[in-house]
């Protein structure tokens, strides 16, 4: 059977840079890392980030495409091409996925596209494109829809699917059955927790109100990876920063590990 293997996000390090996540993520012995493209130089050079993979003999597992708000211009503007970046960094860097967000609202022809060109681009090649669920925007008391197709991966019939488990508690999503719901579509975890407000939280997991430990028992055997997403920029320290992924680490093992072998919380 099948196990995920597990990874920190670039992102969970953020004041700190790319480098500072290959280091930490060597030091506390995460499986590997994903690469959230940034406008950090570092995360967009796929040189520099073989350089950082084999000094510290860390394995780039996934690439997160540039697709939020504040890098629109990272790596041009056209999405599509942020895309074929993204595969080819996955292709040249030995990753096995690419995560992508649904498209803006605003970015008609793309999002009119987006299916079926996602489709086509899955099947040239071997790399995975992973859609990632969002969450409806809210302002006031009105909503805002901000993604097409939408934000709900189970609308869609996307190949290949992450779940981001900040996301279902912005979103209000039973996340139990989202994973459920998404089968062997399934090959990507975003680990965080949330509090349930609208804000995107992206907290340790088991410091919110969301079923972490449940859906990484139930992704136990997954092949594919569980990668930890969190917040740690108001972290006082680097042995502060440390110590929470340290701890999002521990509990992402405790209850991926079989039951025979799990240890008493």
């Amino acid at each position: 059977m099948s196990s995920p293997r597990l990874a920190l996000s670039t992102s969970s390090v953020f004041p700190e840079g790319t480098a500072a996540a290959f280091e930490i993520a060597a030091r506390l012995g995460y499986d590997g890392v994903e690469v959230m493209v940034m406008t950090d130089a570092v995360s967009q050079d796929p040189v520099a980030l073989r350089r950082l993979s084999n000094h510290y003999a860390v394995p780039i597992l996934a690439i997160h495409a540039p697709c939020l708000l504040v890098t629109q211009r990272v790596w041009g503007t056209d999405p599509w091409g942020k895309l074929v970046r993204a595969r080819d960094a996955a292709t040249e860097l030995g990753a096995s996925t690419v995560v992508v967000h649904p498209p803006f609202r605003w970015q008609r022809d793309y999002a009119r596209e987006f299916v079926a060109g996602l489709d086509r681009m899955t099947q040239e090649t071997h790399i995975k494109f992973a859609v990632e669920n969002m969450y409806p925007w809210r302002a006031r008391s009105r909503e805002i829809a901000a993604y097409a197709p939408g934000w709900d991966i189970r609308d869609e019939d996307y190949p290949h699917t992450t779940l981001d488990l900040s996301h279902t508690s912005v979103s209000g999503t039973d996340a139990q059955q989202m994973a459920r719901d998404l089968g062997d579509r399934l090959v990507h975890v975003h680990l965080a927790d949330g509090s349930g407000s609208n804000r995107d939280e992206h907290l340790i997991p088991g410091r919110g109100q969301q079923p972490c430990a449940e859906v990484l028992e139930h992704v136990r055997g997954l092949d594919g990876t569980v990668v930890v997403e969190v917040t740690t920029r108001r972290a006082a320290s680097r042995a502060e920063r440390e110590a929470d992924l340290a701890e999002a680490l521990s509990f992402a093992r405790r209850h991926l590990a079989a039951p025979t072998e799990q240890q008493p919380s």
